[in-house]
């Protein structure tokens, strides 16, 4: 039986505080957060506490919280026996390297408390200061997910990176594709099949194979009439995204 803390309250701590609740052999004994108003959401199926000083006693301290606080909040903690861990995809391992026992359990995906997601299909990238700690990690990966992978510190910062322009970046486009739908009356849902397919095609071709589109082909008229409907700020990127596509294409054009 593994005896696990979280630290943190927001999307991913959420998440794997749910899964790790329901997992075989694995003891969710507390959720830590300064904010009291955070810890309602947990107070149904988890101990919790505001002060760090108050932790429970635990084999695993799991650190959710956004990275500018990882380093300040490890330093309060008191535990040397303990393996502590953090969940951010750019923080290195050393971050943590004052623990004797210290390690890196990243879930690589979007999470949002309202949306509801299947754990065990999520992959969790892993790192840790020994061998010993690694198999540790390992078995706790296990309980909750079919997909790990052993990556370094810097890999995984080079995995976030990319993340956050296959996720984030798109995502943020989807918002402004939803606003132009929206200033024109249009219901957003048109596009959501469109949107399926430009995933579901990368499972039989690379997304250099799946380009589609008028900066692809070149498409001037297109191109000029696009950028005669947008405000100037919105001008400045359509640009960049097209000159992107075609300088990566250069060489096909």
């Amino acid at each position: 039986m593994i005896n696990l803390v979280i630290l943190g309250a927001g999307n991913v701590a959420t998440h794997l505080a749910k899964a790790f609740s329901n997992a075989e052999n694995i003891t969710l004994k507390q959720v830590y957060n300064h904010r009291p108003e955070s810890l309602i959401p947990f107070k149904s199926f988890v101990t919790t506490t505001t002060d760090i000083n108050q932790l429970e006693k635990a084999d695993i301290y799991l650190i959710a919280l956004k990275d500018d606080v990882i380093s300040e909040v490890a330093g309060l903690l008191k535990d040397n026996a303990a393996l502590i861990l953090h969940t951010s995809g750019s923080v290195p391992l050393k971050t943590l390297e004052r623990f004797e026992n210290h390690g890196v359990f990243y879930p690589v995906q979007t999470f949002s408390k309202k949306k509801e997601v299947n754990f065990r299909e999520i992959p969790i990238s892993l790192e840790a200061n020994s061998a010993k700690n690694l198999e540790v990690l390992k078995e706790l990966a296990e309980k909750i997910s079919n997909n790990i992978y052993e990556i370094d510190s810097e890999q995984r910062k080079a995995l976030h990176l990319a993340a956050v322009y296959v996720n984030n970046f798109t995502n943020h486009l989807y918002s402004l594709g939803a606003e132009i739908c929206n200033k024109n009356e249009i219901p957003f849902d048109i596009l959501k099949p469109l949107m399926r397919e430009t995933v579901d095609k990368l499972e039989s071709l690379t997304p250099r194979e799946a380009q589609t589109g008028p900066a692809l082909r070149n498409d001037k008229q297109t191109i000029s009439r696009h950028l005669a409907m947008l405000e100037p700020k919105r001008q400045e990127l359509y640009k960049t995204l097209t000159q992107s596509i075609q300088e990566f294409y250069g060489k096909e054009l």
